[in-house]
């Protein structure tokens, strides 16, 4: 069994991708179910619910541009440059080094992962000006 994790660690990344988006889809979930109850309780009582609940099940599940009282919260293009930055100088460093005799394959990580760090770039100066305009 540790053989298995030595030859393929790169495995964890992909998964922990799978297991943190399904904790996230789960945690939406019980958001949108517990507005939806504590909805049916106003309409229980006749009432008319607060236009800020209405407005949190008229978002989508996966929306990640949420507002809070007129400002947009950041939505992490920042992070994920300086993240994918410093992992592609890591694996251009242990391609550079030939670390594990896998130089090959920490070069083709690297540059994955220089163009995420591009590409996270890009998206938010592209972000930006369209929320100036």
């Amino acid at each position: 069994m540790v053989e298995l994790f030595q030859q393929f660690w790169w495995l964890l990344f992909p998964l922990s991708w799978f297991i943190f988006g399904g904790f996230n889809a789960m945690v939406n979930y019980y958001r949108q179910k517990n507005v939806l109850k504590i909805i049916k309780t106003y309409a229980d009582r006749g009432e008319q619910p607060p236009e800020a609940l209405l407005k949190i099940v008229e978002q989508p599940i996966d929306d990640r541009h949420e507002y809070t009282q007129n400002r947009r919260t950041d939505d992490g293009n920042g992070f994920s440059v300086v993240l994918f930055g410093i992992m592609a100088v890591g694996f251009g460093y242990a391609s550079w080094s030939n670390m594990y005799g896998a130089g090959d394959a920490f070069l083709i990580v690297a540059f994955v992962m220089g163009a995420l760090a591009a590409a996270s770039l890009v998206s938010s100066l592209l972000g930006r000006r369209r929320r100036r305009d």
